[in-house]
């Protein structure tokens, strides 16, 4: 006498779960080049490292002596696994049962999901296809009722926010809580023109008389521009590789401090061309993203939402080893002003380095808030104004170089307040309250008109207040610390590096990031 016959039922039970929704459906998945989400897990954690629960929760079938007929899996797989040696809570959604609808989901493991990454404080890697447990008119057939509108467990999302890395790709086309699984995360991905992401799909859009396909209404163009996803590949495996860069740099949750990686790159390396790096013209600009590259350990800087808020380019990187956030001021979009877009990127970004313990460097070159009728009309100086209390709420070290214009209110922002900034200045720095270039015909109006040469006078006042202005004028009276040569920067960033390693404190924030 064994329990042999139960363990025999459990392994019978487990090979209907591996079934999926089924060999045609699974074909289908396969057809429409996608992964199912069993292979997707296998793919993106260690060799043999998945430990899944609740594999065999699903609908079952039984015949008149009430045993098992039939299972249909529920369409959430989860459990605790490994990627790149580091524990981590994984689950996908099985779009082959029922496109991943609530009809086919046991909620228990969704709930049970976020409170194993929230109690075991490591972080949560959701693989979204499908509506992610979310609704289907036929959820009233199959329940024999219409539910009032509820999302069980949200609460424990907005709580991991604060506590673990949460990090979400779209595989497939995403909606109503899939999408907002997907915007709900620290990072997210999805792939190009196999994704799609929306509050609702073509169908129902089309009934207020928009026809549109998927990409046209949520695309992977679409979500970027509109910052709701982070990045876009073109291949799932891509993806993968994402998820475990962008977990690199990060603790496993705010009770634990972030890795300090290989030390490959001389921290005292010299950049020679950073000298000649921005034009003496202010008329001319320059790109940053090369100055980012050389300045950081080789190799190590990974941007996320390049396509939103382009005036600020924001990702992680190392600096001798150390993970830092870094994020640069980026002229070739709006001359470097902040919009209301860089606004909210800018805000989320310090607040994901805040939430885990990543220093902050900042290369600014900021001329001030956009002006205009298009900027009024998207609310700057509100975004303005949330992004700076940001800011200013950062406990995180922080160390800015000033690579040529900060002016105004949005070039404040360049500090923490009145807490202490490790702060350089290239001896291209500009600031002020505003440029002189076109104010300074409106503030000395009346002595150009009264000259005999207005050009004359425009131009010998415009040469007085320049010299005014240089930098070694605002050294003179400490107010900028330190002028220094640009190709010294990135030693004097690995200095500031190796300095705020040991102030780094584990724990949660004082405001908890939310989605």
């Amino acid at each position: 006498m064994t329990w042999q016959p139960e363990l025999d039922e459990l392994k019978r039970r487990g090979e209907f779960a591996e079934k999926l929704g089924g060999e045609m459906r699974t074909q289908r998945q396969k057809d429409g080049g996608r992964y199912t989400v069993r292979e997707r897990i296998e793919l993106i954690v260690d060799d043999g490292s998945f430990r899944e629960l609740g594999k065999i929760a699903g609908m079952a079938t039984y015949d008149g002596q009430n045993d098992l007929e039939g299972l249909v899996p529920s369409n959430f797989v989860f459990g605790k696994a490994r990627m790149n040696g580091r524990e981590v809570v994984v689950c996908g959604d099985d779009f082959t049962v029922r496109g991943g609808s609530a009809d086919a989901t046991i909620k228990g493991k969704h709930l049970t999901c976020e409170a194993m990454a929230n109690a075991l404080e490591i972080p949560l890697v959701r693989l979204v296809e499908g509506s992610g447990g979310g609704g289907s008119v036929k959820t009233i057939e199959t329940t024999g009722r219409a539910n009032v509108p509820g999302v069980s467990g949200w609460e424990m999302v907005v709580a991991n926010m604060g506590v673990v890395p949460r990090v979400a790709l779209g595989l497939g086309s995403v909606a109503g809580l899939g999408a907002a699984h997907l915007a709900a995360s620290h990072y997210s991905v999805m792939i190009k023109d196999k994704s799609a992401m929306f509050v609702a799909g073509p169908p129902i859009v089309n009934r207020i008389g928009q026809t549109l396909t998927k990409n046209e209404l949520g695309g992977y163009q679409i979500q970027l521009r509109a910052g709701a996803v982070d990045h876009a590949v073109a291949t799932e495996e891509e993806a993968f590789e994402c998820a475990k860069r962008f977990l690199s740099y990060l603790p496993q949750s705010v009770h634990a401090l972030p890795p300090r990686g290989a030390q490959d790159d001389d921290p005292a390396r010299r950049v020679e061309w950073l000298i000649d790096a921005i034009p003496r013209d202010i008329r001319k600009i320059y790109k940053m993203r090369p100055i980012v590259n050389a300045l950081v350990d080789e190799g190590s800087f990974f941007e996320m939402g390049k396509e939103y808020g382009k005036s600020v380019i924001t990702g992680f990187a190392r600096l001798d080893g150390w993970p830092v956030a870094f994020m640069a001021s980026n002229p070739m979009s709006y001359g470097g002003c902040w919009t209301a877009d860089t606004c909210r990127k800018v805000e989320k970004f310090v607040d994901l380095a805040e939430t885990f313990h990543l220093p902050i460097v900042n290369l600014s070159d900021c001329p001030g808030f956009q002006v205009g009728l298009e900027a009024e009309q998207s609310g700057v100086i509100k975004e303005g104004v949330r992004v700076m209390s940001a800011i200013w709420q950062t406990t995180v070290p922080w160390c800015t170089v000033i690579i040529r214009n900060v002016f105004g209110v949005a070039g404040a922002a360049h500090t923490v307040g009145d807490r202490f900034t490790t702060r350089y200045a290239w001896p291209s720095g500009r600031w002020g309250s505003l440029p002189l270039e076109g104010g300074i015909e409106a503030a000395y109006a009346a002595d150009i008109a009264a000259a005999d040469d207005a050009d004359a006078e425009l131009a010998e006042i415009t040469e007085k207040l320049e010299k005014l202005r240089s930098p070694f004028r605002s050294a003179e009276a400490f107010w900028i610390e330190e002028i220094i040569d640009p190709r010294d920067t990135r030693g004097l960033l690995c200095e500031f590096a190796n300095t705020a390693a040991p102030l780094r404190k584990p724990g949660t924030s004082s405001h908890a990031m939310r989605p």
